[in-house]
């Protein structure tokens, strides 16, 4: 189906008049079904104490090839046009970007030597031991998760980066429904997950312009200019920032300005080879903290954000996935369990046990190794990736998918598991806290 102009679409609009081949009419019934399935299905998946995003994620898989599709393919075909998915597709990145930069914006920093200690040992812990596991596993498993065109070490290395990522903007859902965002677990756990994921996309960066996939420009320009964008983040727009929100009288144009540096910062990174959710963080980040003009913008956004552009990219992502058995081999069986096992057992440990013995409280420990559990949507961007660039196949691409909504799935109740203290686990006096919360 050919989309018609705007000038046939503004006909059909002021004639009264609507068709079944109407693109605004597909788009505007589309997103209404993805809000209200999304929303319904996060409202049960609340119910049942997971992460609400787990049941918007489902949500747009039910929609795309996994459901829909296979249960009634004429309403799909109608509903979900490539031009209507496209659409949706943009205005999921949009989604995207807003709460990535209103997340970057509320990040407070850990402050103190035990703060720095602990960031720096969680950050290491927890990208470490999860690599190492998913190499070894990616090994194991080449000949049935490997791409046709995947260079042995690409292959290698960015499955082994796969594992190790954590989920930033679904990890800040979590702890807003847990209530933990403003605490000091929740403080080191966001600030964790975004050094850890800046690090991964760098090393992603990095590995794909070795590779020839990324970055025409060459790695050396690429890293330059990533380094020049933050040092002109930190060094001139944060400053610039401040003295805006001084003398912006109630906040006239703010809104609007700090919308325009998000996206600017967004579409930066993407065009040198960076995900465009790390640039409107890192505009984010560039806040003042605490100025009430700031808290009244971010207000103002968030609302829309989470009701609606949210869900949006969330629900893009399972619609564009096509979910189909793992396959009919007891092998390719088992190294789905392989996967999510190791996945979550070495970010549990890594994370946790490196926060314990840079001294946090045992309790806290757990909790901090069952958030950063959480991959969700960034594994499925990175799932994404590495499909487009033949570096898995299609069962490795449905594995990776997998794991991140198993192991999205299971950080709430482990969160809330460690924090009640019911996962039989014995806290001896030797393990008393040793820092307050």
């Amino acid at each position: 189906m050919q989309s018609s102009s705007p000038t046939e679409i503004a006909a059909v609009a002021l004639a009264g008049t609507s068709t079944s081949d109407d693109p605004v009419v597909r788009f505007l019934v589309a997103i209404a079904v993805v809000i209200i399935v999304c929303h319904a299905l996060a409202w049960v998946f609340g119910k049942l104490g997971q992460p609400p995003v787990v049941g918007e994620i489902l949500g747009g898989l039910l929609l795309g090839p996994t459901g829909l599709t296979l249960l009634w393919p004429a309403g799909s075909a109608w509903l979900l046009t490539p031009s209507v998915m496209a659409t949706l597709s943009a205005v999921a990145q949009l989604g995207l970007v807003t709460f990535m930069f209103l997340l970057g914006s509320e990040l407070q920093v850990v402050k103190g030597a035990t703060g720095t200690r602990v960031l720096a040992a969680v950050v290491a812990g927890s990208l470490v031991l999860p690599f190492a596991g998913g190499v070894v596993l990616a090994v194991m498993g080449r000949s049935v998760i490997a791409g046709p065109a995947a260079h042995p070490v690409t292959y290698t290395l960015v499955f082994g980066l796969a594992m190790s990522i954590t989920a930033l903007p679904v990890l800040a859902r979590i702890l807003v429904d847990e209530g933990m965002q403003e605490g000091r677990v929740g403080q080191v756990a966001l600030a964790c997950a975004a050094i850890g994921d800046g690090a991964a996309w760098m090393a992603l960066t990095v590995i794909l312009t070795l590779s020839g996939l990324v970055g025409s420009g060459g790695l050396g320009l690429t890293i330059g200019m990533v380094a020049a964008l933050t040092l002109t983040t930190f060094l001139l727009v944060r400053p610039a920032l401040a003295r805006l929100v001084e003398r912006a009288p109630a906040g006239a144009m703010l809104g609007p300005v700090l919308v325009a540096g998000a996206l600017a910062y967004a579409a930066t990174t993407q065009l040198i080879g960076l995900h465009a959710a790390v640039g409107a963080f890192l505009f984010g980040t560039a806040l003042p903290r605490g100025a009430e003009v700031v808290m009244t913008v971010r207000k103002q956004l968030h609302g829309f954000t989470q009701v609606v552009l949210l869900p949006l990219f969330f629900a893009g992502v399972g619609l564009s996935t096509a979910i189909s058995a793992v396959g009919g081999s007891l092998r390719n069986w088992l190294l789905l369990v392989a996967v999510v096992l190791v996945a979550t057992i070495t970010k549990f440990v890594g994370a946790g046990g490196a926060a314990y013995l840079a001294g946090m409280s045992a309790r806290h420990s757990l909790q901090l190794g069952a958030l950063m559990n959480c991959r969700g949507v960034t594994e499925l961007v990175i799932a994404t990736i590495c499909l487009q660039y033949e570096i898995v196949n299609s069962s490795g691409f449905t594995i990776l998918v997998l794991m991140a909504l198993t192991t999205t799935a299971l950080t709430g109740p482990l969160v809330r598991s460690c924090r009640t203290g019911r996962m039989g686990l014995v806290v001896h006096r030797r393990m008393a806290p040793k820092t307050k919360p």
